[in-house]
């Protein structure tokens, strides 16, 4: 028995024991994928002989007006063309997966009842259960201090003891190594009459520290960074230095990528959107935005933008690093003040020295802190003249990308409205993460997003594209495009970039249908793009591009809605497992980033070799996991950094949960609550249910 792709080459073969064991509906997912691919492969070379390659919609291409709800939705329950037309060294590499592979396979497949997905179930995983969905949303009383629990001193004495093991081999390495190998360091020293381009501690480190677990990061990986991914096997013959690719791939679970709503698909709606852009428009703007670079897309995505945040205006860039680094030197100078949080982005720290402004950091999350020095700074004015500062700027982050923990916008806001200064929210990875509507941090907290001066974030997260957005009012966005570097001078973003975050974004917010005739006086009249919205609400139909045409599923919103509760519950029950199991883990328990403390620097190899093992328990699965030390994190707080998608399925949550529980304990990882009050990893997950719902 096969599993054909829409191209009629076998994706996997299943052995004959594996296919006595498929259940009947498991018989039917295979049949109905057969039979939709089919149906897709048809479509598809219909269009490529049609001199107009225009996209009919969902409704029409499958001649049913099929609208389930939520409760009846599967995970992929859209129609998808881009399945036919793939090529790519996935569909080779799956075929050395074993026969009965559970990362291809979905654990519970789809019934007659519901409609065929045709999009390969590694890309985004099949969970219909809607036991397993929480809405994103945050509850009063919650603590939003930075929740932080130190290990016990015997660990954080064995890690000081570990980094100055390493250091001083290090240091003896070099000396004997100099003397007795001169030709291996003389590539190190700078040429004649040059200093040297690295330091000496920069050069140490990558050499001595770095090179010894290099293995574990960049690693080579090709196809779609869906659920899974798929990842070259490589083996080094000298000890790191360079490394020789095996011919072979490992297909393993995905909880590394930035992928939180699982859009970063080569299958759906939203891939096709954007395939059919690339028909229409090609694939770049060729020139910068105030010369010929300025599409309609561009201003209709602008347009999306603003709606979806409920700001005025708002523009969009072509790279999420330049998004902080070219607009904070745009809106302020010397003779102002900026108040960044201590752990912002490097693009924000950038953009800060850039600007020449002053700043003056305050603690994590802490508003006391931050209120004393608001307090100094307005008092005292600026350095030796003491005059008032031009303007003070507060940078803070919506969800910290190493920390997991959320900013404190409510005490944030009540400072606001007391000292009178201007806030700017980098959302890179809390907007379309969080919230109930998906807005980022205003929507988690129920603030108007009207209050806050300037939002930021970026398309390269939840929205499965590139580039990144300011949003304010207008008068301020008009201000910044003229002056802005990435929008004066950068490439524009492309079309089929800004296709896929329209798209992805629509999708999450829903389209409103067109008003009735009597409404409007005229037959299918749409609602104009400049009719008073309401947010959190629907984009207006006439926003999109009229040859974009979603997935019925799409366009309503509700394949938006439960990617959202997908992702809150995932996010959600590995905190909280994790954190019943025993590890230290950072952050709040809603932030789909979910840090894992390693502390000692020789855990933190072994604890990735070991999960991409697939040998942590009998029914285990690789994973590709990322580990973060200095000089990302401090020194001694050295993390396994998870990150979660709405691809995944309750079942990889267990699968994951049951590899951390294994390699915390051969690690010794496991001190964040005494061992009377941990629970099993088989109790976790059957309470995976009520886990969620505790506060």
């Amino acid at each position: 028995m096969a599993f054909p792709t829409s191209s009629g080459s076998s994706l996997f073969k299943l052995s004959k024991k594996s296919s006595q064991r498929f259940t009947p509906s498991a018989q039917e997912y295979l049949a109905s994928l057969k039979a939709a691919d089919d149906d897709a492969l048809a479509r598809e070379q219909a269009r490529s002989h049609s001199p107009t390659p225009a996209r009919e919609s969902y409704a029409h291409t499958t001649g049913t007006n099929y609208a389930p709800s939520i409760a009846s939705t599967p995970a992929l329950s859209f129609a998808s063309t881009a399945a036919s037309t793939i090529s790519t060294p996935t569909t080779h590499a799956a075929q050395l997966e074993e026969d009965d592979d559970p990362l291809l396979v979905p654990d519970t497949p789809p019934t007659s009842n519901d409609p065929p997905p045709t999009a390969l179930h590694s890309e985004f995983g099949y969970c219909n259960n809607e036991q397993y969905r929480y809405t994103s949303s945050y509850r009063p009383g919650t603590s939003l201090l930075p929740q932080h629990q130190d290990p016990p001193m015997t660990i954080l004495l064995a890690t000081y003891i570990s980094y100055l093991f390493l250091i001083a081999i290090g240091h003896m390495r070099d000396f004997f190594g100099k003397r007795f190998w001169p030709a291996y360091y003389k590539h190190l020293q700078p040429a004649d009459g040059y200093a040297a381009l690295n330091g000496d501690f920069d050069s140490f480190y990558t050499r001595r520290l770095k090179l010894r677990i290099v293995d574990c990061f960049s690693r080579p990986v090709t196809g779609v960074p869906g659920r899974t991914i798929l990842m070259y096997n490589r083996v080094s013959p000298d000890f790191n230095v360079t490394f020789k690719l095996t011919g072979q791939l490992t297909r393993a679970l995905n909880v590394s990528s930035y992928n939180y709503l699982g859009f970063a698909q080569a299958t759906g709606g939203v891939a096709d959107a954007a395939d059919e852009s690339i028909r229409r428009y090609g694939l770049s703007a060729l020139g910068p935005r105030l010369e010929a670079g300025t599409q309609d897309l561009h201003q209709a995505a602008e347009a999306l933008v603003a709606r979806f945040l409920g700001m005025e205006d708002a523009m969009v860039v072509s790279m999420g690093f330049a998004t902080n680094s070219t607009t904070l030197p745009a809106m302020v100078s010397r003779g102002s003040l900026v108040i960044s949080d201590e752990y912002n982005h490097a693009s924000i720290r950038t953009g800060v020295r850039l600007s020449g402004a002053s700043v003056r950091l305050f603690k994590h999350n802490d508003m006391s802190s931050l209120e004393q020095i608001l307090r100094e700074s307005i008092s005292q004015g600026q350095p030796r003249t003491h005059r008032p500062w031009k303007k003070i700027l507060v940078v803070v982050e919506g969800l910290y990308s190493m920390e997991g923990t959320f900013i404190d916008l409510p005490g944030l806001m009540e400072l606001k409205k007391r000292y009178h200064f201007y806030l700017y929210i980098d959302e890179a990875h809390s907007i379309g993460a969080i919230g109930p509507h998906g807005r980022g941090v205003c929507d988690y907290f129920g603030v108007d997003p009207r209050e806050v001066n300037i939002l930021m974030g970026t398309f390269t997260k939840s929205f499965g594209a590139a580039g990144g957005y300011i949003a304010g009012n207008k008068v301020l966005i008009d201000r910044l495009r003229t002056i802005n570097h990435s929008f004066a001078y950068a490439e524009s973003v492309s079309p089929p970039v800004l296709t896929q975050l329209t798209a992805a974004m629509a999708s999450i917010m829903g389209v409103a249908p067109p008003l009735p005739p009597a409404a409007v006086g005229a037959p299918g009249t749409l609602i104009p793009a400049s009719a008073p919205y309401v947010h959190p609400g629907p984009a207006p139909a006439s926003i999109l591009p009229q040859w974009m045409h979603l997935p019925p599923l799409l366009l309503s919103g509700q394949e938006g809605a439960t990617r959202l509760r997908r992702l809150a519950f995932n996010s959600r029950y590995l905190s909280q497992g994790l954190r019943k199991l025993g590890f230290i883990i950072y952050g709040h328990r809603d932030s789909p980033i979910v840090p894992l403390l390693i502390f000692n620097p020789g855990k933190m190899p072994v604890f990735s070799r070991l999960m991409l093992a697939a040998n942590t328990h009998p029914n285990a699965v690789p994973f590709v996991v990322v580990i973060v030390a200095y000089p990302a994190t401090p020194l001694i707080t050295s993390r396994v950094r998870f990150c979660m998608s709405a691809s995944h399925t309750k079942a990889d949550v267990d699968r994951l949960l049951r590899a951390c529980d294994k390699v915390g304990d051969l690690l010794d990882l496991k001190h964040g609550i005494p061992k009377g009050e941990r629970w099993t990893v088989e109790e976790v997950v059957d309470r995976a249910v009520e886990l969620v719902k505790m506060e």
